[in-house]
């Protein structure tokens, strides 16, 4: 009777502790997903900045000239702010060609479409995932961006002539068109080396 009393407290013991295990890494993936939300909230407003900024001077086309040459560099310095950590936009139909979804990104953006004809709000889109690329393991997140009605001069179903002048311009290959409100208009997406 002793040897199961104290097996079972020995059961117990170790259960609490794979437990308590668990809570503790899920409570580091959400720090760390708080982190990412918390980055791309920055990111959005250092490009609004300058979006803003580029408007008032000299209006949509001085502001997509500004978001040509200042998108990058924002997404380089914050990338660059600790090793191993990248961010980026990407589109299922992006405007620069650069920004094209890789195949884990494509699946996501995809998950996103699916989930908000499902009835998700958009605003609420998220995910990740731990993979391995390379032999490397890394967390990767993606936050949906909704279109809102401030998009709709460069990204709507109707743009200005000379918009649409300035946009070809810039970027050829341009597919981000033809979107309205509340439509999935693309993702941030976050990759950071563990």
């Amino acid at each position: 009777m002793k040897r199961f009393a104290f097996s079972l407290v020995l059961l117990s013991f170790i259960f609490g502790l794979l437990s308590c295990q668990t809570e503790s890494k899920d409570a580091k993936m959400d720090a760390k997903l708080t982190s990412y939300r918390n980055t791309i909230k920055e990111f959005v407003g250092s490009l609004q900045s300058e979006l803003k900024a580029a408007m008032k001077k000299g209006g949509p086309i001085n502001a997509i000239s500004v978001c040509h040459t200042k998108a990058p560099q924002i997404r380089a310095q914050f990338s660059h702010k600790k090793a191993g950590f990248e961010i980026a936009r990407t589109s299922l139909k992006p405007r620069n060609a650069d920004n094209a979804p890789d195949e884990w990104e494509k699946t996501v953006l995809e998950q996103f479409e699916k989930r908000k004809a499902q009835g998700e709000d958009p605003k609420t889109l998220e995910f990740h995932q731990v993979v391995e690329t390379n032999g490397q393991r890394q967390l990767r997140y993606m936050k949906a961006i909704p279109t809102a009605e401030v998009c709709l001069l460069c990204h709507g179903a109707t743009i200005a002539p000379d918009i649409q002048a300035k946009l070809k311009e810039l970027y050829p290959d341009d597919k981000a068109t033809g979107f309205k409100v509340g439509d999935l208009r693309g993702a941030f997406s976050i990759t950071e080396t563990m």
